[in-house]
């Protein structure tokens, strides 16, 4: 223990570890059914706002008593709105895409008459005889949950729910050891920074506490905004406890009084959270002042960003809340010499503090066991795209790719051919088939391509253009760069609009090579990860989908029939069922007549290529056809008005 300070810590936490675990056992003891509904952004997306009310309207109408308890995201966004119900004589079953309509149906059929429904149930969250129990089923057992265990389990908003569970007891058990102890344990777990780069965590808290400063600062980076991405964000809003007490532990390793948690404006929920988290922590002497008796002061606040996706980069973060535009700054000096107000600052990013409290209470040596040599622990992704069980994964560092994409999330759907994954998000490289064994780690990533990144991947299928999907990429660094490097601001415009000609059907002969030649160049020339990374798409597809570019150029055709200039939609008359007129109210442009035969035409002159003609046709007559390049479509004549 550090003898500088007393030893008060112990004993005061002791008390509030008492009051919290009686109120949970109060809360467990009561014969009232229980109704645990996920309120994080993405429950609250599909509906669990509503289906909360209708919970409460069904059990007065019935007469019955329940005690709904609001609870974080579980990370199975696919089934949301998510419920778990316990009665008596029954296992917690958990259900899934609970609509207010199954809600008023589960308040009378079990609450009310003790029928479970069978048909609307995932699993059981204990093991027992009566229902199958989830961790039969690999979106569950797969996992290994240490930053998330206790998401979709506790109520954000109840300090008391995280205290019952344990929470803060890393916190106090560090308070009891030197700083340089914490750091070790630190070290010996291996963690690396969760953010993307993977820089391990111990050396960069080991360079701020060297470094001279009257005011250390420890920043917590949320600002997390690639596109499918919402891990932090869910961590956030589903048990932000345990970020807040991961700083806390940096904060006393490293000598900082002052932490900033740096989350974008575009987060409501998870402001929220956050702020009611602080003003709970700081009530109970967990934060602020003489924290615990011990002596030790933290002052811990909340900064909302404005969106600029470049200012995930630590530079251009503290930049911003120094009240600059949010630019990325020349290394060294790090931000760990000299950062925020030229200070030595500390900066991780969410996962990566949450996987600090887990260190400290059950060893360095636990984590270690979990993942691989050089990528210990777990990673955190958010799983989206053509994929059967989206959502968010924990695994060990290590599982491959397949075993994810397939085992765990339930690979593609409507039994279409998986094509490619896009790994670290709109950054990172798109992966083929033949690199699905692979290993998730931070190092294999890299080798193969991509990168770890902050967790997002995005899972694509055989009718998923690889070019417009650099595009897509290419388009969203772009409009994001921050204007700093010419290499960045002008060579990513530039970047896309070549892919805008190819995809319009307007490439020509040296587009490959310019694309590939202007990519390593930006690669090569700009300051920040942003400029750095921007071109991984681009040089990825072409490195692995080179025939897709060579087919928009050169055969003036997209193959998986995306791009809409070179893809035409048709009617097959032989298919085509007489009176059915599903694809004349589907078209929004009128592109669809009648033919002189009864049966259905579409006129390319007016034709947007929306597609939604071929949704529209009845499965059974699959009458409406794609194809590329649109000459192939075959020329049917529009009757003249009146014949």
């Amino acid at each position: 223990m550090d003898p500088t300070r007393n030893n008060n810590g112990p004993r005061a936490y002791d008390a509030l570890l008492a009051e919290a675990r009686q109120r949970r056992a109060a809360f467990r003891d009561s014969p009232l059914p229980k109704i645990h509904i996920g309120m994080a952004t993405c429950g609250i997306a599909s509906g669990a706002l509503e289906t909360r009310q209708a919970f409460q309207e069904a059990l007065a109408e019935q007469e019955l008593e329940a005690q709904i308890h609001s609870v974080g995201c579980m990370g199975h966004c696919y089934a949301e709105p998510v419920v778990i119900i316990e009665r008596p004589e029954f296992p917690p079953i958990l259900y899934h895409q609970v609509t207010p309509g199954k809600a008023r149906m589960l308040v009378r059929s079990f609450l009310g008459d003790g029928d479970p429904l069978f048909e609307h149930i995932l699993g059981a969250t204990e093991e027992n005889d009566m229902i199958p129990w989830v961790m039969d089923f690999p979106r569950f057992n797969q996992e290994t949950r240490v930053v998330s265990e206790r998401c979709g389990r506790i109520d954000p908003e109840d300090i008391y729910e995280y205290l019952a569970e344990g929470g803060y007891g890393g916190l106090v058990k560090a308070l009891g050891m030197a700083p340089e102890q914490v750091l070790g344990m630190v070290r010996d777990s291996g963690l690396r920074g969760r953010g993307g780069a993977g820089f391990p965590t111990a050396r960069k808290w080991d360079l701020a506490r060297r470094s001279t400063g009257s005011r250390k600062t420890v920043i917590c980076n949320a600002d997390e905004g690639d596109p499918g991405a919402y891990m932090d964000r869910t961590i956030l809003e589903s048990n932000p406890h345990q970020v807040l007490e991961g700083i806390a532990v940096c904060a006393y390793a490293v000598g900082a009084s002052r932490a900033t948690v740096y989350v974008r404006a575009e987060y409501p929920l998870a402001v929220k959270m956050v702020s009611r988290a602080i003003g709970q922590a700081v009530e109970l002497g967990l934060l602020g002042k003489n924290i615990l008796g011990t002596g030790l002061d933290l002052h811990l606040d909340l900064f909302q960003g404005s969106g600029a996706f470049v200012c995930g980069e630590e530079t251009a973060l503290i930049q911003s809340i120094e009240g600059k535009r949010g630019m990325p700054q020349h290394r060294p000096p790090f931000p760990a010499q000299q950062g925020l107000w030229n200070q030595p600052t500390v900066i991780n990013n969410v996962k990566t503090f949450a996987s600090v409290p887990p260190i400290l209470e059950k060893g360095p040596d636990r984590f270690r066991e979990i993942g691989t040599e050089m990528s210990p622990g777990t990673a955190i992704f958010s799983v989206v795209g053509n994929v059967v069980h989206a959502g968010l994964v924990e695994i060990p560092m290590g599982v491959s790719l397949k075993t994810l994409i397939f085992d765990v999330c339930g690979g593609i759907p409507q039994k279409k051919a998986f094509k490619a994954v896009q790994i670290g998000g709109p950054s990172g490289g798109c992966l083929p088939r033949a690199f699905l064994d692979t290993p998730i780690d931070f190092d294999s990533l890299t080798e193969a391509g991509a990168m770890m990144g902050s967790g997002g991947m995005v899972v694509m299928d055989e009718d998923t253009c690889m070019v417009n999907m650099a595009r897509y990429f290419i388009d969203f660094t772009q409009k994001e760069s921050c204007g700093k490097c010419t290499f960045c601001r002008v060579g990513s415009l530039h970047l896309l609009q070549t892919l805008d000609r190819i995809t319009q059907g307007e490439g020509r002969e040296g587009d490959l090579e310019l694309l590939e030649r202007l990519s390593r160049d930006i690669k090569a020339g700009s300051l920040c990860g942003l400029g750095r990374t921007a071109p991984n798409p681009i040089l990825t597809t072409l490195q692995y989908f080179r025939d897709e570019y060579e087919a928009h150029i050169y055969e003036k055709r997209c193959p998986a029939g995306m791009c809409r200039n070179l893809t035409a939609y048709y009617i097959d008359l032989e298919k085509c069922a007489r009176g059915c007129d599903a694809c004349v109210g589907s078209c929004p442009v009128e592109a669809i007549f009648t033919t002189a035969n009864r049966k259905k035409g579409v006129d390319q002159t007016l034709c947007v290529k929306c597609g939604e003609c071929q949704v529209a046709c009845p499965k059974e007559y699959d009458a409406v056809k794609r194809v590329s390049p649109p000459h192939l479509a075959p020329v049917i004549e529009r009757p003249e008005e009146g014949k």
